[in-house]
């Protein structure tokens, strides 16, 4: 046994010299990971442990290891309750319509600036493209509120001038998603198209330069060199979006929302801000959000393994 471990221990320093050697090399670049590490570990990963007041009855001034444990009362609470139908219904029916008309678009519009080849113009567009991303949401609905208000809105205004009766978009339950959607659209399709390009920006140029000369039109060198090219990241970044698939952001729909609206429009995130915030029901307040995350870890599990059968890398 003495001989043996000789080797072993010998083997096991070796290796920890190695590691050592790889950390000291690559030093800098961990240093640069480091604030992107403590965000996480701080903001994502140590908040995790206040999930457990969705089990308990909190009371801030017990504390947690203090307040009492009541098991899954909250949740049977949730799953019961009057509402819950259509709080799912609302958030299921705005989080498809952001999959379906907002994720395609910063793929497509990548795809058009990809084909641009003077490159002042190309930068000119992505710099307009890209502007509405660092507007507020505060600032976009108010832009909203501006242009379809009855009452001097420039939309309204211009279908009054055609002989169309006024439309009032923002109080109307029928507009309600299509105006939510649309401001994503307009504030986020831009700025989503940065990884796509810099994938894009990695594509071998001779595979447009073989295809061209083999007679490959545009869209034949889209189809078949730069789609492919990019699949992988396109997997990849839908993957993540059903991670968030509930989030249907709290500050953009909370601000939208009144009283004529309200049936179509309330969602897990304002109903959560709602009853934890204003009523101070923190524990099933914080039921909800767990029930969210739930649902994101199932889809982002489901989907990552669908994507390993058809071939893909998928997320881990």
């Amino acid at each position: 046994m003495e001989l043996t471990s000789v080797p072993a221990q010998t083997a096991n320093r070796s290796k920890a010299r190695r590691r050592m050697q790889r950390l000291m090399k690559n030093r800098w670049l961990y240093l640069m990971a480091l604030p992107g590490m403590l965000f996480f570990i701080i903001f994502r990963y140590f908040p995790m442990w206040g999930l457990l007041i969705a089990f308990q009855d909190y009371q801030p001034a017990l504390g947690m290891m203090n307040s009492k444990w009541v098991g899954l009362k909250h949740f049977e609470r949730f799953f019961f309750d009057a509402s819950f139908g259509m709080l799912f219904q609302n958030t299921l029916i705005l989080a498809i319509y952001n999959l379906v008309f907002f994720f395609p678009l910063p793929i497509i519009l990548a795809l058009l600036l990809n084909e641009i080849r003077k490159e002042a113009f190309k930068r000119t567009i992505q710099t307009i493209v890209y502007i509405p991303h660092f507007v507020s949401w505060v600032v976009v609905v108010g832009i909203s509120y501006i242009f379809f208000t009855t009452e001097g809105g420039i939309v309204n205004d211009m279908l009054a001038s055609m002989g169309i009766p006024k439309i009032d978009f923002l109080i109307s339950s029928e507009w309600f998603r299509t105006m939510i959607v649309s401001q994503v659209v307009w504030k986020e399709t831009g700025w989503g198209t940065i990884i796509f390009l810099a994938a894009l920006a990695g594509v071998d140029p001779q595979l447009y330069e073989a295809a061209t000369i083999d007679g490959a039109g545009r869209f034949r060198r889209l189809w078949h060199i730069t789609l492919p090219a990019i699949r992988g990241v396109i997997v990849i970044l839908f993957i993540l979006r059903l991670g968030s698939f509930l989030d249907t952001g709290f500050e953009q729909i909370f601000l939208m929302l009144n009283s004529m609206n309200r049936e179509v429009g309330e969602v897990f995130d304002t109903y959560v801000y709602n009853v934890g915030i204003q009523q101070g029901q923190f524990s099933y307040s914080t039921t909800v959000g767990l029930f969210k995350s739930l649902i994101g870890l199932v889809l982002v599990v489901g989907a990552n393994r669908m994507a390993k059968k058809f071939g893909e890398s998928g997320l881990y």
